[in-house]
């Protein structure tokens, strides 16, 4: 027969079994926290997803810099970061869905080739921080009216942003909208962009200007 002090000696052998699945178990999405980029350029000490500034690869904070400038070598899957002739620091990278060749239109899903500066630093992206890339430059430009792809005024606008150093249209069917970007480099999942680790774009966006010089190679 059971008694009452077995029965309860086994009820509370229950609850203690729900209360360590509760602890254990996975959380449910609304448990979890909204990630926010930083509301202004001005990167606080720790970014809303509570990691300092310093990437993963680093073992110092980067000095200031003496034209900096970005190299980016697709076949690697590295971007390189120097001051002036010195490499400070080596970054892995994801590219585009279909990494191998230069762009040529929108929605090919290539990362494009050739020499570009930084255009734009965003700290509002959808993909954490971003640098804009001036895609396309004047060599997709010639080759787009070549072939048809844009129109003799397009092709003019195109080189007049190039020669002011501002943003090229990114509306034609040369496609547009390449950055630096973060989320993860751990595949080519891009559209075309340059996708690094959070804590590398952190470091990347905070170090460089608007104007960096950028050359990406096969």
């Amino acid at each position: 027969m059971i008694t009452p002090k077995t029965r309860l000696l086994f009820l509370a052998f229950l609850l203690a079994l729900t209360a360590c699945a509760n602890r254990l178990g996975p959380r449910s999405v609304s448990a979890e926290p909204t990630l926010r980029a930083p509301a202004s350029s001005q990167i606080p000490a720790t970014d809303p997803r509570g990691m300092p500034w310093n990437p993963r690869n680093a073992t110092a904070e980067l000095p200031a810099l003496r034209a900096p400038r970005i190299l980016v070598k697709k076949g690697e899957r590295k971007l390189f970061l120097y001051s002036g002739d010195k490499l400070l620091r080596t970054y892995h990278i994801g590219l585009g869905l279909n990494p191998v060749g230069d762009k040529i239109r929108q929605g090919d899903r290539r990362t494009p080739e050739g020499d570009f500066y930084i255009f734009t630093k965003n700290d509002k992206s959808a993909f954490y921080l971003s640098l804009g890339i001036s895609y396309p430059n004047a060599a997709h430009a010639q080759r787009g009216l070549r072939d048809g792809l844009i129109t003799r005024a397009q092709y003019d606008a195109i080189m007049q942003a190039l020669k002011a150093g501002t943003a090229p249209p990114q509306n034609t069917k040369l496609g547009g909208d390449i950055y630096i970007h973060g989320n993860g480099a751990g595949s080519d999942w891009t559209w075309g962009c340059v996708a690094l680790e959070d804590r590398d774009v952190q470091e990347l966006f905070k170090a460089i200007p608007v104007g960096t010089p950028v050359r990406i190679e096969p």
